[in-house]
């Protein structure tokens, strides 16, 4: 799955334009019935909560392991909404699994996006900020993408754009046994494995200096990852999740100093 993530993703120009602060009565209802149900089933074991701000713009950074990921923050965080990206292939389904797959995801918080590059991923990272803004929480990975191999990667810096320019404080996430839970490719979630949900404390990235700046970018991603990485434990794959080179000229452009966002 791709959460609110720096995975550069387009916006769905059908997806609601209402306050994201102010939950709709599906989410309220859904995440009522949900978080219920997820508790009792999975027994996840969360700490850190009291990190988890009441009120007032915050991002949750997390690693991505499991396309469940999306589904145990916004349970771990609750009674406080949360909101994250999600493919626009989730919300466009027929039939009943079509409605069953856009009920599940609205009830989490979702907002559809479609999947781009270059100017799509300033877009997204405008409308995640425009969901700060009015005082909402939103949950982002990082890494882009989940990792196939449980292995940390390098993050992108859209995350800690996101906070500079905002100055909403980054609550770094771990989770450990989402994967075992549902692995890739997996159809229907195990119930034999339990999840761990690790908050920890809310960095305030400023003194990395201002969005603008590449290195401060940068250096607050590289904070932003250890402390993820100091709550899930996972070894470092020291390079970035993104799929093999196509091409000899995508070979070069990857080789060159740039920044992921």
């Amino acid at each position: 799955m791709t959460s609110a993530d720096s995975v550069p993703p387009e916006p769905d120009e059908t997806a609601p334009e209402e306050d994201p602060s102010r939950p709709s009565w599906f989410y309220t209802v859904g995440r009522l019935a949900l978080a219920p149900l997820a508790r009792a089933i999975y027994r996840p074991h969360v700490e850190g909560k009291a990190h988890i701000p009441r009120d007032g713009s915050v991002i949750f950074a997390s690693n991505h392991l499991s396309f469940i990921d999306s589904i145990a923050i916004p349970v771990a965080v609750a009674p406080r909404p949360v909101h994250f990206l999600a493919k626009s292939s989730y919300f466009e389904g027929t039939g009943f699994k079509g409605w069953l797959s856009k009920s599940l995801f609205t009830a989490v918080g979702a907002i559809p996006v479609r999947r781009g590059a270059g100017q799509a991923a300033l877009d997204a990272l405008d409308q995640q900020r425009q969901i700060l803004e009015t005082g909402a929480a939103v949950a982002l990975y990082p890494e882009g993408t989940r990792s196939l191999d449980g292995r940390l990667y390098k993050g992108r810096t859209g995350v800690a754009f996101l906070a500079l320019q905002t100055g909403a404080p980054v609550v770094p996430v771990g989770l450990t046994g989402t994967d075992r839970v549902m692995p890739v490719g997996a159809k229907f979630p195990s119930t034999k494995e339990r999840v761990t949900i690790r908050f920890g404390a809310p960095l305030d990235l400023s003194h990395h200096g201002p969005a603008s700046s590449g290195k401060a970018r940068r250096t607050a991603t590289d904070e932003i990852m250890a402390a993820i990485h100091a709550l899930s434990g996972q070894e470092l794959a020291n390079a970035y999740n993104e799929s093999p080179a196509q091409s000899p000229m995508e070979k070069i452009r990857r080789a060159l100093p740039h920044e992921r966002r």
